[in-house]
């Protein structure tokens, strides 16, 4: 239980922050943000390193690879060391 109300705390905080998007769609990409961000969290990365390795790959991905895009899910094996959280 602990760990589901750490998870949703910078959801929580956040709210008041919300108010002030300007559009559903600002509000849409902000939420996606959080989500992406808190799910590489979670899943021990270091989430400025990830969305940095995500921002470098996701140019060059061939959409029509389902695997490639595995690949770059916050729960792959296969991130580099760089993109995890130092303990």
């Amino acid at each position: 239980n602990n760990r589901s109300e750490r998870s949703i705390k910078p959801f929580v905080i956040g709210r008041k922050n919300w108010l002030f998007a300007n559009t559903p769609r600002g509000a849409r990409a902000s939420a996606i943000t959080y989500s992406i961000i808190e799910t590489a969290k979670e899943n021990g990365l270091n989430p400025f390193q990830y969305l940095s390795y995500l921002f470098e790959r996701l140019p060059n991905l061939d959409p029509t690879d389902g695997n490639a895009l595995d690949q770059l899910l916050p729960w792959s094996d296969s991130l580099p060391p760089a993109c995890r959280a130092s303990k």
